[in-house]
């Protein structure tokens, strides 16, 4: 198992013990977007809790933000912030809710909940890095079901026709949205073939693999146009009776299925 790996099989099972202690949902989507936050947080972005604040430093612009709990663990992980800190303060009355927040905790770049507007905020920070002339990259994380808001089209439109290749997008592509299967509610396939034809480079691969994923987002800036990632992930991936079933959008694990899961992980 190399490194990467054993850092998101930690970080699902940070999610799922801080879901349980703090009785939050969206499992699944957390742990279908784990591999991806390992991979940005440990050598795909240049960012680390010492350069929280430098004006050079990548922005991870976190989209799907009914997944906080996932961002927030990689960010504990990361040394942002404790896991003590994370876990006394996660859903509680004046600490940190189930959306991002600024100003919550260090390492968050923005606010989000209502899906669809994370490419735009991403597309004003690539563009303000160009302004600026201050080199840095943003990575934007999308659900494949948040790709049915117009305003990620015209965000990417506008990035196309800007050629801001230091802009990456990357869709965790997990099948799924609240109610539905996301390719049945609306036709999102050819996703790559659509990010390409606004005219961004698109990639599609394994969002279970996060040494494949960190290559990739390397590669983000050395292009003249942004980068698309299509990621294939499975919701709630790495817990067998979680994977591809929509009823962990919802769910919280009780102490019998913590058991579970501390066995498959091998984690306690």
């Amino acid at each position: 198992m190399s490194d990467l790996n054993a850092l998101a099989r930690q970080l699902r099972f940070d999610i799922i013990s801080l879901s349980q202690a703090a009785r939050a949902a969206h499992i699944g989507s957390c742990l279908s977007c784990a591999d991806i936050l390992a991979a940005a947080y440990h050598g795909g972005l240049n960012i680390s809790p010492q350069t929280a604040t430098s004006p050079s430093r990548d922005r991870l612009v976190f989209s799907k933000g009914h997944c906080a709990a996932a961002l927030f663990c990689a960010l504990a992980q990361r040394g942002f912030f404790s896991r003590q800190e994370l876990f006394a303060a996660f859903n509680k009355n004046g600490g940190l809710q189930e959306h991002p927040n600024l100003g919550g905790m260090p390492g968050v770049e923005n606010a989000s909940g209502s899906l669809g507007h994370g490419l735009s905020l991403g597309l004003g920070m690539a563009l303000a890095s160009r302004i600026e002339g201050i080199p840095f990259r943003v990575c934007v994380i999308m659900g494949d079901g948040e790709c049915n808001e117009g305003s990620v089209w015209e965000a990417a439109m506008l990035a196309g026709a800007q050629k801001t290749a230091n802009l990456c997008a990357i869709v965790d592509a997990n099948r799924w949205q609240a109610t539905g299967r996301s390719n049945e509610i609306t036709a999102l396939e050819p996703l790559a073939d659509k990010w390409r034809a606004f005219g961004w480079q698109a990639v599609e691969l394994d969002g279970h693999d996060p040494e494949r994923l960190k290559a990739a987002l390397q590669e983000v800036g050395t292009g003249t146009r942004p980068m698309a990632i299509v990621a294939r992930t499975i919701k709630g991936k790495g817990i067998s009776f979680m994977e591809d079933d929509n009823n962990w959008h919802y769910r919280i694990p009780n102490e019998a299925e913590m058991n579970l899961v501390r066995e498959e992980l091998g984690l306690s």
